[in-house]
């Protein structure tokens, strides 16, 4: 729809059979290019690219973000390749997805949204594990998808021209290129091969539903676009005529974003996909504590081809929408929507049930995935296949453990993210919302028993008015990490924790006493008693200052007063193979204590309990096991 045509604000009503525009989901590894492939289209008739990737954090999107091409754009664009035809297409609605690992889930969101996907690959690289993810998804969603081979200009000697097709491109290159191109596309054709998928070059294709498509091109360089668009489009005029002109029945979009607008107040950015909304409907969305209903107060779009993220002040006001598009919805109550679920149509009581239903089980299903531990093994896992484990072995009738961090996003989607990449280490969720953090998730993050998980982890996200200076003050009890990268924030969380476990097992091993044998040497007696002071020589283990000693037989000797070396140094500590001068009140030699007799350092109980969860070396593991055969000989749950 171009811009005259947005400025008339009413549109005519759904009529069976019209043809909505398809939904493009764009998908692909990691700095594959799938941005800069929507920045080329969003360039079109411009000189200079609106680059959406150099403002996303670490150059990765890490929202879904949505961008509409009219049909006299797409029609001009492809004029040559479609030899005067014009497409049936109203226009095409991309939608960008984030391409690194952790947004599995998201990506599956904006896969089963689309009508048809491109999928895009550097032809150098070929295919890695985002791009084998992507296929999995589409396999399992059954979305038809066209593979934009890009980077065709990393080929050495290949020349670019801008607004180029493939197909001229590729007369005009040297045979030496062309025979570099080709083992690239073979390499390619063997490893989408052992993926179950044939693919061929789309000027040499015969069979567009035995054959996925391959388009070469440049996003760098602007060329083959026109390629890519022709191909896109005629394969979903021809193959999803039903799906696209499917669009009766109640509105239902996906929430991509809530966001604050200057002027507008909440607002959320959706991607409609069936039927129409008109100001003063009533809608159906979810929020932490379930669905809630509100009004539409006003629908905009963006002006011409600006991104919904970046369209600023440029917007046009409509009284209705239709399917396919992306609209921003203007209504109250918006604060507390969360992003990546569906928006539904709630204008009557059955409409209304119906979305209700439909949101609590989406919510479920979403926390299904959130890792939880086994009270058991210990073993962490996603709550869906916990159920399954206790069914296993000695686990059978085990229950879900209420530990683990406090999570929070700013989205559906980056909540999935983070409890996926937390799953892969074994770090268990305690809770997960969206949203600013606030007390509740403080109160929540400091009731945690191990020290380690009193954390809140948050992907773009911060504190609220009412915890933000808390939050990040340095003697708060929690720990906050936060930041726009995923992996950022697992990485400051990972280094934290191994430095907190590093000092608490400093601490422990001080204040832990550790098992010890120590033997009394001959000639070596200083002093008789009051203390008796004499000679000993470690002989496993280790002694401290203010440790009790026992003989071989269980019988307490007394407890040690100092620790002097050889050179007449005091030291609190003495190990295995030092020979020290030992100050132990109680004992008398020659009445309680004799030459060559030999000692345990007496652990109590409760230590013993704490000794067995640290890993011991083989003599100090030994004389454990000896304390406590001796101690139970009296007591036989001593230090279970």
């Amino acid at each position: 729809m171009d811009e005259t045509e947005q400025d008339s604000p009413e549109a005519p009503a759904v009529e069976r059979g019209h043809n909505r525009q398809p939904i493009v989901s764009v998908l692909g590894h990691v700095d594959h290019g799938k941005t800069s492939v929507l920045d080329l289209v969003r360039s079109i008739g411009s000189e200079r690219q609106a680059s959406v990737m150099d403002r996303e954090a670490g150059g990765i999107t890490q929202h879904i973000g949505a961008t509409e091409v009219p049909a006299d754009v797409l029609n001009k664009t492809c004029e040559a390749m479609m030899g005067g035809k014009k497409f049936k297409s109203p226009g095409l609605l991309f939608i960008d997805t984030p391409g690194h690992h952790s947004f599995v889930s998201l990506r599956n969101r904006g896969g089963s949204v689309a009508d048809i996907a491109v999928l895009v690959i550097d032809v150098m690289e070929g295919l890695q594990p985002q791009t084998i993810e992507s296929l999995h998804t589409l396999k399992e969603t059954r979305t038809p998808f066209v593979i934009a081979c890009n980077k065709v200009d990393r080929i050495h000697g290949w020349r670019t021209q801008h607004g180029r097709s493939f197909m001229e491109s590729f007369k005009e290159q040297r045979e030496d290129v062309r025979s570099l191109f080709e083992d690239r596309y073979w390499k390619l054709l063997g490893q989408f091969s052992e993926h179950g998928f044939n693919i061929e070059r789309y000027d040499q294709i015969r069979d567009f539903r035995q054959n996925v498509a391959l388009v070469p091109m440049s996003a760098k360089d602007g060329e083959g676009l026109q390629d890519l668009l022709a191909v896109t489009v005629g394969l979903a005029e021809r193959f999803l005529e039903d799906r696209l002109t499917d669009t009766l029945g109640a509105a239902e979009g996906t929430v991509l974003e809530m966001r604050d607008e200057v002027g507008m107040g909440k607002t959320i950015d959706v991607i409609l996909y069936r039927g129409e909304l008109k100001v003063g409907d009533k809608i159906m969305v979810a929020a932490n504590d379930g669905p809630f209903e509100t009004h539409i107060k006003g629908l905009k779009r963006p002006k011409g081809m600006a991104e919904m993220r970046d369209a600023g002040k440029r917007w046009v006001n409509f009284d209705s929408v239709e399917a396919a598009c992306g609209v921003k919805i203007v209504a109250p109550k918006l604060e507390n929507t969360i992003a990546g679920t569906t928006l539904y149509l709630a204008n009557t009581q059955e409409q209304k049930e119906e979305a209700e239903n439909a949101i609590r089980q989406e919510w479920r299903a979403i926390f299904d995935s959130m890792p939880i531990m086994c009270s058991k093994c210990s073993e962490v896992f996603p709550r869906v296949d916990f159920k399954a484990h206790t069914k296993k072995g000695p686990c059978r009738g085990a229950e879900e453990e209420r530990k683990g961090v406090v999570i929070k996003a700013d989205t559906v989607g980056g909540l999935e993210a983070l409890g996926f990449e937390l799953a892969k280490l074994k770090i268990p969720v305690r809770q997960a919302t969206v949203g600013p953090v606030n007390k509740r998730d403080i109160l929540m993050a400091k009731s945690a028993q191990d020290p380690l998980n009193k954390v809140i982890l948050g992907f773009s996200v911060k504190g609220n008015s009412e915890v933000a200076d808390s939050l990040n003050d340095d003697d708060s009890e929690i720990r906050f990490f936060s930041g726009s990268i995923i992996y950022h924030i697992l990485d400051a969380y990972e280094a934290w924790r191994e430095e907190t476990a590093e000092k608490m097992a400093a601490e422990l091993r001080e204040s832990l006493v550790y098992p010890g044998r120590l033997l009394y040497l001959k000639d070596h007696t200083f002093r008789a008693k009051g203390p008796a002071i004499v000679g000993m020589r470690v002989l496993g283990g280790r002694v401290h200052i203010g440790q009790r000693l026992m003989k071989l037989d269980g019988t307490p000797v007394g407890q040690i007063k100092s620790l002097r070396t050889r050179a007449s140094e005091d030291v609190k500590e003495a190990n295995q193979g030092d020979e020290v001068a030992v100050a132990i009140n109680g004992p008398t030699v020659g009445r309680h204590i004799e030459e060559l007799d030999e000692f345990y350092v007496d652990v109590p109980e409760s230590h013993a309990k704490r000794l067995k969860k640290i890993e011991l070396n083989p003599v100090e593991q030994e004389i454990l096991d000896e304390l406590i055969r001796l101690h139970r000989k009296e007591n036989h749950f001593w230090g279970r």
